[in-house]
């Protein structure tokens, strides 16, 4: 079987794998990356062709490129002997095809006048077509991986890696200027990261044609995020503000922006724990951030005092019930994080497809996180805990896959979740104080 070697970016190392597990999964692409240390951007991998290869990198957001792997040494004489040692029948493939030579360097570079004595060394190869810099019909390419220690500047590489460019990453195409949040027409103090938004719906296996769910919508950084790749966005909060923006500044702005408007479904203003989708209305991802209840504190469409909301029932205004009238406003009830994200594995485990995943981020304690009391459905597998830390606390994007019945997982109800059910208060004691 071919070995390709893969050019990671340096961004959230711990997320690489499950990105690109989760992208060949979705394309049926067989790829071990049990072996990938996260310090490395570096990795070999074992694929069957060059159009496996493609189909997992070409929409990567963590990955930069991924190159047939014609050789590899620690000095340029040990990278030659292994290029003709293990890759000599590749030669005549593409002897008369134009071509350029590139470098990458991890960690250190090379001078022009090294590269071209680089490139000049492999004129064993014997390509005999054109030198073309734009739009060759093939891309050879040189990686090194330096060791810098301390604030000297490293001469000679570690590693040097020898192969032909296959696929290079939505990331090197510039998607992440172009969803730049500060380049959006509609953004808020809540809308979140464009890379890791992009990120999500990877893992989540947005694709072409499904129908991608998020129950929190906010500005719609996900619901753009999934048009991107294809998928069909709907969404729904409970804050109808939120949802209509300000003149000019609105949620399908965003969309008109990305020229994606055709995908967008619609928005909702809405409580997901009391939502309004029929029954028999099938959802294929869920990517979402629920809300943590910091800025102030959660709630859901209820009332604290059943009994004194049933006598405003027959409150009249202008002739018509209040809570008939197209500006009533629902009440709202306290509600713990840990209650929502219960609901939330409930609701996906009845709404997906077997094979249908749910992704989302869910804050935690540093000091007070146990892996055995994240959040459990019976019918949802975990297959991703991915944390993203930061001082005293963290937020971990959890993914689900629903399984059909002959799955036996447990449930764990929201409720005895302790190290987020007190989430709020102690953000605000600054984790000074652990959960009771």
């Amino acid at each position: 079987m071919p070995k390709y070697l893969i050019y990671f970016a340096q961004a959230y190392p711990n997320f690489r794998q499950a990105e690109l597990e989760s992208l060949a999964d979705l394309h049926g692409v067989s790829i071990d990356l049990s072996h990938h240390d996260e310090s490395n951007p570096f990795v070999i991998v074992d694929l069957e062709n060059d159009e496996d290869a493609k189909k997992i990198m070409a929409r990567s957001i963590l990955g930069r490129g991924i190159y047939e792997l014609w050789g590899h040494g620690t000095t340029l004489e040990e990278l030659h002997e292994s290029v003709k040692a293990t890759s000599s029948d590749k030669f005549p493939l593409y002897e008369n095809n134009s071509f350029k030579f590139d470098f990458i360097g991890y960690k250190g570079t090379r001078s022009v006048k090294e590269r071209l004595a680089i490139i000049e060394s492999f004129s064993f190869v014997a390509f005999k077509g054109p030198i073309r810099m734009k739009n060759p019909d093939q891309v050879f390419t040189v990686l090194e991986e330096y060791n810098v220690l301390g604030r000297e500047k490293a001469t000679s590489p570690l590693n040097m890696w020898f192969g032909r460019e296959i696929q290079l990453s939505a990331r090197t195409e510039n998607i992440l200027d172009k969803y730049d949040l500060r380049r959006r027409k509609y953004i808020g103090t809540t809308s979140f990261d464009a890379e890791l938004s992009l990120v999500s719906c990877n893992i989540g296996q947005v694709g072409p044609g499904k129908i991608t769910y998020d129950p929190f919508t906010g500005t719609g950084s996900f619901l753009v995020a999934a048009a991107n790749f294809g998928g069909l966005p709907i969404g729904s909060d409970i804050d109808p503000r939120i949802l209509r923006g300000k003149g000019q500044n609105t949620i399908p702005a965003n969309f008109k922006q990305y020229k994606t408007s055709s995908q967008f479904l619609d928005i909702m203003t809405m409580d997901f724990t009391n939502n309004a989708f029929r029954s028999d209305f099938t959802i294929d991802t869920i990517v979402c951030d629920p809300p943590y209840g910091v800025r102030e504190g959660l709630k859901v469409c209820g009332a604290k005092d059943p009994e004194k909301a049933a006598g405003r029932e027959n409150v009249v205004i202008d002739g018509e019930k209040a809570h008939l009238r197209k500006d009533f406003i629902q009440p709202k009830k306290p509600y713990e994080l840990s209650n929502l994200l219960h609901d939330l594995l409930s609701f996906a485990a009845f709404r997906l497809p077997v094979g249908g995943r749910l992704a989302f981020w869910m804050p935690t304690a540093n000091d007070d996180f146990e892996v055995n009391l994240l959040p459990q459905h019976e019918r949802l597998e975990l297959i991703y805990n991915l944390e993203q830390e930061f001082n005293k606390w963290s937020r971990r994007l959890l993914v689900y896959v629903k399984r059909d019945e002959t799955y036996k997982g447990q449930t764990l109800n929201g409720l005895k979740v302790n190290n987020i059910k007190n989430f709020r208060e102690r953000y605000f004691k600054g984790f000074s104080e652990k959960s009771k």
